[in-house]
């Protein structure tokens, strides 16, 4: 096998990235786009060891389950990599990453129930930051190709809220117009690095975020005029990242005009969202994550709650008023901030939030006695750390509300806590990410019980 090789190949599964895997020669081959049950004529693009990608010449048989998409841009920049499988096909496959994933841990006892789909499929996202690039002399918003930096233009993101996409590509015209310059990565210069754009399903309000090498720019009182004119944008920041680095955001964020944060709501509780702070970006599929999280905690009145890795306090003020208390750890001091006035937002009195890596916090407590009855958690993709799970487990907690992003990390998590006396027979996935491999999951673990004793 060698690139630029076209061969037929029979696809027979979709891989993790729903990449579609086959078998030519001993190797694997993953090809892009391709279904299970296809059958492809196929290019070579790149060879290792023991396996080769490929990408698709021409479908000689064709899969029931295939969406015929016109803007093929979204499955090549893996914006929406799932976008050419219908979506009830799309729910199975993130489901059978869970069960998968139990199978490789020796955990195949454990019941998976069916992925909870979103109530919609695209322009769900109320969040998009978007790459600023110069292609072919002219300034782009877009997205990377997959496994690249070569932007690919566009202005329909698919995913996004179309609101959005309205506002990116009127943003885009007006730095055009006063020919402000896109970022340059190879050579650090330039000025508009991102378009980062947040819109609140609840009350409307537009935020616009202007990614930026420097702090300011000669053009900014008339890009920044030009901008308070779109409908419906009722802030501007300018967010100054200098740093050669493939991080989004910079530390320091200076407001153009308008206000500070952007309402937005979950069930009957409202969060004020300032520029750095994370919010669930599916405004219609989060309420019904919490309460499927909510439901299988079976809270108490005189219930203690940790809500850790609480981000702006969306879980733990959502949990506030089933129980006595909840006490929030936050490493975002911006977001902890944010957390303390939503809980005075929302006349929420039994609820407080420290700021703090959750690792070191969730120790502290333990060392002072501190007792729980929940804890939530709600980690980043990298999962919790052993110095988490040995506090946490000293607080003695009845039941840990397991929320993550990364059914990986959450498993090798979950046996970790086995170890520590925890049990649990049921993980629920739920799509907060149509048309992409993302898959959320929650579980819950119980302390397990030896006649009447608890270990």
């Amino acid at each position: 096998m060698e690139k630029n090789q076209i061969i037929d190949l029979e696809i027979t599964d979709l891989s993790y990235e729903a990449m579609g895997v086959a078998h030519y020669e001993g190797m694997t081959v993953f090809v892009t786009n391709a279904l299970p049950g296809e059958t492809v004529k196929a290019k070579i693009l790149k060879v290792k060891k023991n396996f080769a990608f490929a990408k698709i010449e021409e479908i000689v048989k064709e899969s029931p389950d295939r969406v015929n998409i016109e803007l093929n841009q979204w499955v090549q920049t893996g914006l929406a990599s799932l976008a050419h499988i219908k979506y009830d096909k799309q729910l199975e496959f993130k489901r059978n990453q869970v069960v998968n994933l139990l199978k490789k841990a020796h955990l195949d006892d454990v019941e998976v129930g069916e992925t909870l789909p979103s109530p919609e499929e695209t322009g769900y996202r109320n969040k998009a930051q978007v790459p600023v690039r110069e292609v072919n002399g002219q300034l782009e918003i877009g997205f990377f190709r997959r496994h690249s930096h070569d932007l690919v233009p566009l202005t329909n993101f698919f995913t996004t809220d179309p609101e959005i996409d309205r506002v990116l590509v009127a943003v885009r015209d007006i730095l055009r117009q006063y020919r402000v310059p896109a970022y340059d990565e190879v050579h650090n210069k330039g000025e508009v690095r991102y378009l980062d754009v947040r819109r609140s399903k609840a009350t409307g309000e537009i935020m616009v975020i202007l990614v930026c090498l420097h702090k300011d720019f000669p053009q900014l009182p008339k890009v920044a005029e030009a901008i308070k004119q779109i409908d419906g944008v009722t802030s501007l920041v300018l967010n100054y990242n200098p740093k050669k680095t493939n991080v989004i955001l910079g530390k320091v964020d200076y407001l153009i005009f308008g206000k500070p944060q952007i309402t937005d709501q979950i069930g009957d509780v409202k969060f004020r969202i300032s520029p750095e702070s994370f919010f669930q970006i599916n405004s219609l599929q989060t309420p019904r994550l919490y309460d499927l999280a909510i439901k299988k905690a079976e809270l108490a009145p005189d219930d203690v709650v940790v809500d850790a890795y609480s981000g702006i306090g969306t879980i733990g003020l959502t949990v506030a008023k089933h129980v006595k208390e909840v006490r929030g750890i936050e490493s975002v001091r911006d977001a902890v901030k944010d957390a303390n006035n939503n809980a005075e937002l929302n006349n929420i009195d039994n609820a407080r939030y420290v700021a703090g890596k959750a690792e070191e916090v969730m120790p502290k407590w333990a060392a002072k006695g501190m007792k729980t009855d929940v804890i939530f958690v709600d980690p980043p993709r990298k999962g919790l750390t052993s110095e988490f799970i040995d506090a946490a487990v000293k607080t003695n907690p009845k039941k840990i509300v397991y929320i993550s992003c990364n059914p990986a990390t959450m498993i090798r998590d979950l046996q970790e806590l086995l170890e520590h006396g925890y049990s649990f027979e049921r993980i629920d996935p739920v799509d907060m990410f149509p048309q992409t491999p993302h898959v959320e999951a929650v579980t819950v673990l119980e302390r397990e019980k030896y006649g009447n004793e608890v270990r």
